[in-house]
């Protein structure tokens, strides 16, 4: 009897292999090629068009002595931190009362997750509205007497990164109840019961026997939040267009106006790479804990 030959693993799958050639090829000519012609031309002095004119680092040079440029990175560091904890924190607190088995659950996650249907450009016009001093909240309470209420945190200078802040949670938020409600509900019912049986208060139940659990979750969630942060642009655009004067400015938003505005696409570039290695320093943390984690399980 001959043995039954055992078919090549390169010819497995063959069909779901075919059918992901588009895809590969996509993500091959346009994310990666895209990525290496932009580093690559962050290096010349292109304007207008993209020209062969490298002049070393001299973009990245002019890019950190920018005032518009250092204004940014500080106002999305304040921002990313500020997103990062208030979601996560009012997130999961959300999700934790929702887990409780809340009369009208369904109806009061709609409305937590409403606001993430709607566009960042709608989102910030409708908070353009609300922090407005003559018809949003301030302009509210002074009509109900308290003359010498003042909320204007767009206006200010000082803190118009905290009012872009308040649009951005008010629209996150939901979807990181919704995360975390997931994870939530996928704790065994057991570890509930034994910890109800063994006494432990609710909130040690959570820190030290959920929370961990739940890890997988929390790092897609950071993962998700991290993006997000990074790419802010549309908030910023429909509620202070980048002011008052440069306070409100964001490194997406430095670099459309660098590449269409002031039409100097090197600028705009070398902006994309450091903005790409932004990008980078949050994404390979999180493969090593996703897949090297695994591996060494």
């Amino acid at each position: 009897m001959h043995e039954a030959r055992r078919p090549n693993p390169l010819f497995r799958n063959l069909s779901a292999k075919i059918a992901a050639i588009p895809m590969i090829l996509t993500a091959l000519v346009v994310f990666a090629g895209g990525t290496i012609w932009t580093i690559i031309y962050s290096f010349t002095n292109s304007r207008l068009l993209p020209r062969e004119n490298f002049v070393g680092l001299d973009q990245y040079e002019r890019l950190w002595s920018s005032s518009k440029w250092i204004i940014s990175i500080q106002n999305l560091l304040i921002y990313g931190v500020c997103l990062l904890v208030f979601s996560l924190v009012v997130g999961f607190l959300l999700a934790a009362l929702l887990d409780q088995k809340i009369r009208f659950e369904n109806t009061f996650r709609t409305i937590f997750l409403y606001p993430f249907a709607l566009s960042f450009i709608v989102t910030g016009l409708v908070w353009q509205w609300i922090l407005n001093p003559q018809f949003g909240v301030e302009g509210i309470v002074r009509s109900l007497g308290w003359t010498s209420f003042s909320f204007d945190p767009l206006y200010n200078a000082d803190i118009v990164i905290y009012g872009i802040l308040i649009a951005a949670l008010w629209q996150s938020t939901g979807l990181i109840m919704c995360l975390m409600l997931a994870g939530l509900r996928g704790i065994d019912e057991d570890i509930w019961k034994a910890a109800r049986v063994d006494g432990i208060p609710m909130w040690k139940t959570y820190a030290f026997i959920v929370i961990p659990m739940m890890r997988p979750v929390f790092i897609t969630t950071l993962v998700i939040i991290a993006s997000g942060i990074v790419k802010v642009y549309d908030l910023v655009v429909a509620q202070t267009g980048g002011g008052p004067g440069i306070a409100s400015e964001v490194p997406a938003k430095y670099v459309y106006d660098a590449m269409f505005l002031s039409q100097n696409l090197g600028q705009g570039f070398a902006a994309s790479t450091m903005m790409l290695l932004t990008v980078l320093i949050v994404l390979i943390p999180w493969a090593y804990l996703e897949f090297g984690g695994k591996k060494r399980g």
